[in-house]
């Protein structure tokens, strides 16, 4: 058990579950799915237009492809991931359809962008509930069947302000450390009962989202801000290659070792970097 690893979880012949995937970097991780030979793509979107958007993009493609032997299947279900009855009833439609979920990948996300003391207690709980206790209300739905044939993957889309604080974060910061912790806790338990089932815990910086609309780098080179594009081809390979832990750009790993060291060091290589300047400009998604 020392060296214990799950098993790796191909996109190819799997029915891949995204949250948020009407739009985003949720849109192209379900697209990028559907290539890579998913057997089916079902797409979650509080947006229900939008995940029947995505839905109908994959069916074209699948269409377009008509010739090669592949079937792709692609279905859209309207669903606020922070209403537990809503979960439920649609993770159940989904196993009546499919039978299983192989790969869930827990994607959708909010950010308010406010200084803590202009953040309202009503965004402070949305962003718990989001970006947090939706993934435990995800995963309780398919984990089991997961452990049951001992395969699979739960895919967890956090983010760098899980790993560091950032002024203007003070919801956003906290929710993404919460589902830091929960998905090392997770893995950490699967590993104890001898499960092959995969998980993936993904950490990126900035994205060059609608979401994170006027954020700035200091240092583009070194912590360049990622595009939708990149980030979901990296989710996607790093779920076919097994990998359990990844952070992009790899610097920003640097501030877990960081933490060893006493606050006014980590703090002044935190300001050097720029990283508490980063949403001086912040707009958002209008």
């Amino acid at each position: 058990m020392l060296f214990f690893k799950p098993k790796k979880a191909p996109v190819k012949g799997a029915v891949v579950l995204i949250t948020g995937a009407g739009s985003g970097i949720g849109r192209l991780m379900a697209l990028g799915a559907a290539r890579r030979g998913a057997k089916a793509v079902v797409v979650w979107d509080l947006n229900g237009e939008a995940a029947e958007q995505t839905a109908a993009e994959i069916s074209e493609m699948a269409l377009g492809e008509a010739g090669s032997g592949r079937q792709i299947r692609a279905s859209a279900y309207t669903v606020d991931v922070t209403n537990e009855d809503a979960v439920v009833a649609a993770a159940r439609e989904v196993l009546d359809e499919y039978g299983r979920v192989d790969i869930l990948i827990n994607n959708a996300g909010i950010v308010t962008g406010k200084p803590f003391l202009e953040t309202t207690g009503a965004e402070v709980q949305r962003s718990f509930e989001v970006n947090t206790i939706s993934h435990y209300r995800m995963v309780r739905q398919f984990l089991p069947g997961m452990i049951a044939r001992d395969r699979g993957s739960v895919v967890t889309i956090a983010s760098a302000a899980g790993l560091v604080g950032v002024p203007r974060q003070s919801d956003y910061n906290g929710s993404k450390f919460g589902a830091v912790g929960f998905a090392q806790s997770l893995r950490q338990e699967l590993r104890h009962m001898g499960s092959r089932v995969h998980t993936l815990l993904y950490c990126p910086y900035y994205i060059s989202t609608g979401m994170f609309e006027g954020v700035k780098t200091k240092f583009p080179l070194v912590l360049p801000i990622l595009t939708p594009e990149q980030v979901a081809r990296q989710v996607l390979d790093a779920i076919e290659k097994g990998t359990q832990f990844k952070v992009h750009p790899p610097i920003v790993r640097l501030v877990q070792i960081l933490q060893a060291f006493p606050v006014p060091f980590m703090d002044a290589i935190v300001e050097f970097f720029g990283v508490a300047d980063t949403m001086d400009d912040f707009t958002g998604r209008k």
